[in-house]
């Protein structure tokens, strides 16, 4: 079960566990996605009290807020809304998000090595359409000239006296405005390419 800590949201202490927990569905690390969650008894009456959390599964995120609630300095405190997040590469978390949702969207960016929160965006936060695209997922190239190049020549016998006049930047710029592929950089010379249908 997640340790709790009084903080306030803009301190990034990491929580501790109690090392007796259950496995998580992924492993914690420095970069686990957390959520701080806030009584709003105590925030409407100008206190403030609530936790930081690490995002495992929804039973421990209900748990800590039962004992965000329960500690609360108004008595008999029921309603709780996320006041800050972090390490959910990029994603927004608003206040009311279920736990549900919030542990779909950790599991989703912990399971895309670094794109997810892009991917992500370029659905609109839309898990089922992003879970589709990983479907349709080539890799990680350098540039798109280069995935061109590799599914050229993996799909065509190109005669050596032409290979050098091929242009395959060109033919990732074509690839890319008809529609055929779209790609999410993450860095520099991180391009993950996905095809379109």
């Amino acid at each position: 079960m997640t340790e709790l800590r009084a903080e306030t949201p803009n301190q990034t202490q990491p929580t501790t566990h109690n090392n007796t927990s259950l496995a998580a569905p992924f492993a914690l690390t420095p970069d686990t996605p957390r959520i701080y969650v806030a009584c709003l008894a105590a925030y409407n009456n100008g206190h403030l009290h609530g936790a930081w959390i690490d995002v495992e599964d929804e039973e421990s995120i209900q748990d800590a807020v039962c004992g965000i609630l329960k500690t609360s300095p108004i008595p008999n405190a029921e309603e709780w809304a996320i006041h800050d997040y972090e390490n959910f590469d990029g994603v927004t978390i608003n206040e009311y998000d279920s736990f549900a949702r919030v542990v779909e969207i950790a599991e989703f960016i912990g399971n895309c090595s670094g794109f997810g929160g892009k991917l992500l965006e370029n659905y609109g936060g839309d898990i089922e359409d992003a879970e589709s695209a990983l479907e349709r997922y080539n890799g990680e190239y350098e540039s798109l000239a280069d995935f061109a190049e590799e599914l050229t020549e993996s799909t065509t016998k190109i005669p050596k006296t032409l290979k050098y006049y091929i242009d395959y930047k060109s033919m990732a710029r074509d690839m890319e405005m008809n529609g055929d592929v779209f790609t999410i950089e993450t860095g520099y010379k991180e391009i993950h390419v996905f095809w379109n249908n």
